[in-house]
């Protein structure tokens, strides 16, 4: 079971977390859409159901895994376009041109030092893709890694997509 509420302004004090169905705190707590929701699970794979309609009702693993790399992929365009806007003058041509590229081929730049991040979804590229990583400052990149309900999760967070926080609950 999952709940889902409105969240507030970050001026005022968030809500009240809820509780479960046993009267506990969930576990998880994420803020999506583009921070207009809360939602609150026990599984990671609740919350990957807050942002993939029926991703719950998937039948099989390989569904499920497909269903993440959509996510992941509709997030590294939404991401990259985001991380792009207004910088693109501060970019050379060949730059410009991966930034601006349409993704049903993933970017494959040797290496990359434009001063836009460039958003890349992990499944593509070694060790799990064919294609190399590119080289180059860390920073500059931004990987979403659908392998799993939780990878996909933290990538996101890390990426700044959505924000999870845990509870202990031992």
């Amino acid at each position: 079971m999952t709940m889902i509420i409105r969240n507030v302004p970050e001026a005022e004090a968030p809500p009240p977390a809820p509780v479960n169905a046993v009267g506990r705190p969930y576990r998880y707590e994420m803020i999506h859409a583009g921070g207009a929701l809360r939602g609150y699970a026990d599984e990671p794979s609740e919350l990957i159901g807050m942002l993939v309609p029926g991703y719950p009702g998937l039948a099989t693993a390989a569904d499920r895994a497909a269903a993440r790399l959509e996510l992941a992929l509709d997030a590294q365009v939404r991401l990259q376009a985001r991380l792009a806007a207004g910088r693109l003058e501060a970019c050379g041509e060949a730059e410009r041109a991966v930034l601006l590229g349409g993704r049903h081929e993933p970017p494959a730049p040797a290496r990359w030092t434009a001063p836009v991040p460039l958003v890349l979804v992990a499944s593509f590229y070694a060790p799990h893709g064919a294609l190399p990583r590119p080289s180059g400052p860390p920073e500059l990149q931004v990987w979403l890694d659908p392998a799993d309900d939780w990878t996909l999760l933290t990538t996101l967070h890390t990426a700044g997509v959505i924000t999870v926080g845990t509870r202990d609950t031992t």
